[in-house]
């Protein structure tokens, strides 16, 4: 079984199928089809399949010929029905795992997709997760729910865990380009998955087991929140004392080591930095053990956009205003720069904060033309001379490319620079974060 199925992922004759066709999914299973691989795509989601079964993309790193090619091929197909798993030698779980509620993690999609493939899982198939998840999921969860099928693990099936490091709007980094870190559960375990990805990846790194290489994108990721948490506290600290926080880092970042240099902002946003480190902090309490630092960083990062009204206020008051009956243009609103993506943006709650201390709230972005608060769906506004004239105060809360920055500081009474985009000009009407 095992020369025949390396011989198989080698010639690309095995079938692959990804469970979950998201911002990570699909991506993925294009990459295998891309390759020569016949690829099955599973969604649980109708509108989701058809819109790929008509060449039309939902994911900003995918581009609608990239879909078309290979579905009119039949390299790459879409579907609702699970049972097409039984035909795949590789089946890839792709599914969301997000937060139940503040510290707890919601394995229920996991569970449901990993069922739908116990349910139709073959003798030599490799199955491997890529959803992130807390240190120990694949053996304690995954594990026994594939042996209700009655195949043994590491002898009929091979499973391993091998984290997704999807980087949403980074054309440099795509999912071919970044290193492949695989860990099996037996040594052939980890053969198998090794030599699936490296079918598609150059770099591939094998870890000695699932929870070393759950431990890893955990670790991955919860640096990112305690920097981000640490550099968010160093700024509300440089306020105080009355120090420019953006000239701080440009000169700590001149020490070519034991530096790396991350930047304040409204918090964190997107699937995984806000979730991630959840998992770990969830599974740690469980052992007995509580990470202060995850809960200290995930609490700051949450206070941003609470803070942020804080110097609005302050700013409006400057100039006689209060929060209440001002008009304040916040720009940019998704979770990240230049990418399309509005999952747990910390600017959209910017604005319900404000909207809740009456301040009549519009916001611009180039990439949004809409968003839905409270059951209600509030336009975008376009960027104008007579627009930002208007407005009491306007916070730049995205560093967008595609905007008129130099419209913005011309016209407006006051500007908020959340994200430094006016690192170079001098000017009363600007404040920073």
């Amino acid at each position: 079984m095992r020369k025949q199925l390396l011989a198989r992922i080698r010639s690309r004759s095995i079938h692959v199928a990804v469970v979950g066709l998201g911002y990570v999914g699909l991506p993925l299973a294009l990459s295998f089809a891309a390759k020569g691989f016949k690829t099955f795509g599973i969604d649980t989601s109708p509108e989701r399949v058809q819109k790929i079964l008509d060449g039309k993309s939902f994911i900003t790193d995918v581009s609608d010929a990239e879909i078309r090619g290979p579905v009119r091929r039949g390299q790459f197909t879409p579907s609702v029905d699970a049972s097409l798993i039984s035909g795949c030698q590789a089946v890839i779980i792709c599914v969301p795992t997000p937060i139940k509620r503040r510290y707890t993690p919601d394995i229920s999609f996991m569970l449901s997709a990993v069922r739908a493939v116990a349910a139709h899982l073959r003798k030599g198939t490799l199955v491997v997760l890529e959803s992130t998840t807390y240190p120990g999921t694949t053996e304690e969860l995954i594990l026994p729910e594939l042996e209700k099928s009655g195949l043994k693990a590491g002898q009929d099936f091979f499973l391993a865990f091998s984290p997704e490091r999807i980087d949403p709007g980074n054309a440099q980094h795509t999912v071919t380009r970044i290193p492949k870190v695989v860990g099996g559960l037996t040594p052939a375990c980890n053969e198998f998955a090794a030599a699936l990805y490296g079918s598609i990846i150059a770099q591939i790194h094998q870890v000695s087991s699932p929870r070393a290489a759950e431990m890893a994108k955990l670790l991955e990721n919860t640096f990112r929140l305690i920097n981000i948490g640490w550099i968010n506290e160093a700024a509300m600290m440089c306020k105080a004392f009355d120090i420019d926080i953006w000239e701080v880092i440009d000169a700590a970042k001149t020490k070519p080591f034991g530096f790396m240099p991350f930047y304040p902002g409204l918090g964190v946003g997107g699937h995984c930095i806000p979730e991630d480190p959840i998992y770990l902090y969830w599974k740690a309490r469980q052992r007995g053990y509580s990470s202060r630092f995850i809960k200290l960083a995930a609490d700051i990062n949450s206070a941003m956009p609470a803070y942020a009204v804080e110097c609005i206020g302050g700013i409006l008051k400057k100039n006689g205003k209060a929060i209440a009956g001002s008009r304040i243009l916040v720009v940019g609103v998704t979770y990240k720069k230049d990418v399309k993506d509005l999952r747990k943006s910390p600017s959209v709650k910017l604005i319900e904060v404000l909207r809740s201390l009456g301040a009549e709230v519009s916001f611009y972005d180039p990439l949004v033309p809409y968003l839905s608060i409270d059951g209600l769906k509030i336009d975008g506004v376009a960027l104008t001379s007579k627009g930002v004239a208007a407005q009491d105060c306007v916070a730049v809360a995205v560093d967008h490319t595609a905007v008129n920055y130099a419209l913005i500081l011309k016209n407006a009474r006051a500007v908020f620079d959340i994200k430094n985009v006016y690192c170079a000009q001098r000017s009363r009407k600007i404040t920073k974060l």
